[in-house]
């Protein structure tokens, strides 16, 4: 899992990625969080995760958000960006991302 390898073994996640099989480690050390991207049809989104402890982060979000992303890449070989992406649900509790994925059809 690239986000242990990134953010440290220890990086609570608040849920159990095994339980959202479509969500793909995209995490990278030169972030803020770890961000796992997700398709929907041909959008594609960016999960963030930051740390569960407000005082830890480095921005003022919300521990979980969503936003649209554009892979620059192809189906077999996907870049998935998200840095100008519309926020579309961010929040403390990863209950409602939950209902977001459900909401979209994940």
């Amino acid at each position: 899992m690239f986000y242990k390898n990134e953010f440290g073994a220890d990086f609570d996640l608040g849920f159990n990625l095994s339980d959202y099989p479509f969500l793909k480690d995209k995490s990278w050390h030169n972030d803020i969080s770890p961000s796992f991207y997700f398709n929907v049809g041909s959008q594609y989104y960016v999960l963030w995760v930051d740390h569960s402890d407000p005082a830890e982060r480095e921005e003022s979000n919300s521990r979980y958000l969503i936003q649209k992303a554009t892979n620059e890449g192809d189906e077999a070989n996907p870049e998935v960006y998200s840095s100008s992406g519309k926020v579309c649900v961010d929040s403390e509790l990863f209950d409602e991302i939950h209902i977001y994925f459900n909401k979209i059809g994940c």
